[in-house]
């Protein structure tokens, strides 16, 4: 997948198009990543120890990875994944607008 775990992306289709945020969650199998603050349904919650209350809670939904892209870290633009390998052997992302390393 071209996202990972804390990565900023910008969601690029949907309801939520336009709207940036931090992945939460990757679930590669499935192809798709929890975003904060994106897709937010409305779940219904039976009263429990944790929540007493109960209710309607609002969370995020996985969104599939195809409709996200990564911002860019120098221009915050969404800018396509590319691969490098460095002289340790070790592969890097790499966002194809600036040539900037996606990884920390």
């Amino acid at each position: 997948m071209h996202v990972k775990k804390d990565d900023t992306v910008i969601v690029i289709t949907g309801k939520d198009k336009g709207k940036k945020g931090r992945v939460i969650a990757a679930y590669p199998r499935d192809n798709r990543v929890l975003v904060e603050g994106v897709n937010m349904v409305k779940k219904h919650a039976k009263p429990s120890q944790a929540n007493p209350q109960g209710g309607i809670l609002n969370q995020e939904a996985p969104i599939h990875v195809s409709n996200v892209l990564p911002t860019d870290p120098k221009s915050g633009e969404p800018t396509r994944v590319g691969y490098k390998t460095l002289d340790n052997g070790k592969k890097v992302r790499i966002a194809k607008k600036s040539g900037e390393p996606l990884d920390k």
